[in-house]
């Protein structure tokens, strides 16, 4: 079974069973047994020590994991402080005098998901903590919400050179080669990215809904559910203003961009000699440190940095007592309680797929076609890096199968060199996208308060739609990228947008009927 199809059954039996059964925790632990069952070849004490000693306890132990919880409940937390002190409750009254409808409140949270640009885990639940209070008064459903934090996080962070995603992919390039540089080019051919960020302005300006995202739309009650949903009192909300909610969110954001930039070496003063390809005695510039950065130091970092001012800035305007707010730390660790559940589950399911050999299989497959389909090759790493981080849950692990491919098959200078990077990032957002155990969509649920199921289940046709007019874009980049970079990009790029607003044209119509 290692290196054959079988390698994703436990993926794909764990995504099918999370979307009939509504149920995520129970279909991911399947998944697992599964892995483990078809690894050990039956073998009881293999499946155990395979399951639990070589899945579970080393996905907890890994640095990179451990960093990433970490990162979740200090966040939570954080959100915990700004609930407490008042702030998110003086942000609402602010926003209900100067955001006048449902599509200003839509429109401000598309925005500001793409201000917060730096990482997506952060987006995820900055921009949900924050924009919740608001879109509840104007009867959004939770489920929209969780749709708008999720187009923002990981599509908006594929296309900005200055992001925890830019560093990861240019880490994935050979050395040698700017990564950063090779990022750059990419980004005008990230249809994907770019598709995403336009239909959502498109359906929000338009003001229609369509799949179960509509039916979703239409139970109005969602967005008043019970008041125990919310896992933050508001007994100090008096107190409290927009400054409350303002200052730890940009101390959040100054301080992970610092911690980014200090986890890859900008303050350090390197020699050659050490290993570092820069001139002797020298610092890293911004743009090298953010590309060698540790995004989960980095974000450690700087969420305790920003957690340390924001409590010596809350308790000095007394907004917040010192015992109220140790205890938001409690407060905070169980908000996420769902959330590290669920990502524990799922990195385990990817360990599971990793041992019976999936990326190889997949990388297998996209060898085998490289020679006689080269023109439409960028169209078919597109779905194969889709189906991959569908399958696993993860956009970062299928750029380090799929980018190393893309790079040797093609060599510097050729057009299609550029544009299957392009293809296999965008692919790998999509999968993430429509993926019930990616971490970036556990995260959008988790910031909307949103069910995680239904989050997905309403998210997969907007999704798949973007994905479809992606594909073909794909296909006219491969065929026309004879005609030269630029040319490939600007007829490709526009032919794309003007299917993707016929198709919401369409469907509109077909909506309103």
């Amino acid at each position: 079974m290692v290196g054959t199809f079988w390698s994703l059954v436990p993926a794909i039996i764990a995504i099918a069973l999370a979307l009939v059964t509504k149920e995520v925790y129970s279909s991911l632990f399947v998944g697992i047994v599964i892995g483990g069952l078809f690894y050990s070849g039956l073998s009881f004490t293999g499946f155990l020590t395979h399951v639990f000693d070589e899945g579970l306890v080393k996905q907890l132990s890994d640095s990179w994991n451990v960093g990433i919880l970490v990162f979740l409940v200090v966040l939570g937390t954080m959100v915990a402080l700004m609930n407490k002190a008042g702030g998110s409750a003086a942000f609402g009254k602010w926003a209900q005098k100067h955001i006048k409808s449902k599509i200003g409140a839509q429109i401000a949270t598309i925005c500001l998901g793409i201000l917060i640009f730096i990482d997506d885990y952060f987006n995820c639940l900055t921009v949900g903590s924050v924009m919740r209070p608001v879109t509840d008064k104007y009867r959004l459903s939770r489920s929209k919400l969780a749709y708008l934090i999720d187009a923002t996080a990981a599509p908006v962070c594929i296309i900005a050179p200055i992001s925890s995603w830019a560093a990861a992919v240019s880490g994935f390039v050979s050395e040698g080669e700017n990564g950063i540089a090779l990022f750059c080019k990419a980004i005008p051919f990230n249809y994907y990215a770019l598709f995403t960020i336009i239909m959502l302005f498109v359906l929000v300006i338009m003001d229609f809904e369509y799949g179960t995202m509509k039916r979703s739309e239409n139970e109005k009650s969602e967005a008043f559910e019970s008041d125990d949903s919310e896992e933050f009192s508001d007994e100090d909300s008096g107190k409290g203003r927009v400054i409350d909610l303002v200052f730890p969110i940009i101390s959040l954001i100054v301080l992970c961009t610092l911690g980014m930039i200090y986890s890859g070496g900008f303050f350090t003063k390197f020699t050659e000699e050490e290993g570092q390809q820069i001139a002797n005695g020298t610092y890293l510039n911004f743009v090298e440190s953010f590309a060698a950065s540790d995004a989960s130091i980095g974000l450690v970092l700087g969420s305790f940095g920003a957690l340390i001012v924001s409590l010596a800035f809350l308790i000095y305007r007394k907004t917040i007592s010192f015992k109220s707010s140790m205890l938001c730390v409690v407060d905070g660790f169980k908000a996420m309680v769902p959330a590290i559940l669920i990502l524990s589950l799922a990195w385990t399911l990817k360990a599971m797929t990793d041992s019976l050999g999936a990326a190889a299989y997949v990388a297998g497959v996209v060898e085998g076609s490289a020679g006689a389909l080269q023109l439409l090759l960028p169209a078919i790493i597109f779905v194969i890096a889709g189906f991959l981080a569908f399958a696993t849950g993860t956009s970062w692990g299928t750029f380090g199968i799929l980018i190393p491919i893309c790079i040797a098959v093609f060599p510097v200078g050729n057009p299609l060199r550029i544009i299957s990077i392009s293809a296999c990032m965008a692919g790998a957002v999509c999968g993430d996208h429509i993926s019930p155990i990616s971490d970036t969509t556990i995260m959008a649920s988790a910031g909307a308060q949103c069910d995680h199921v239904k989050h997905v289940s309403t998210q997969l046709p907007y999704a798949l739609s973007v994905g479809a007019v992606s594909f073909i874009t794909y296909i006219i980049a491969g065929i026309t990228q004879k005609a030269g970079l630029v040319f490939s990009g600007i007829f490709s790029f526009s032919a794309g947008v003007i299917l993707l607003l016929c198709f919401l044209m369409f469907m509109k119509k077909r909506s309103s009927k």
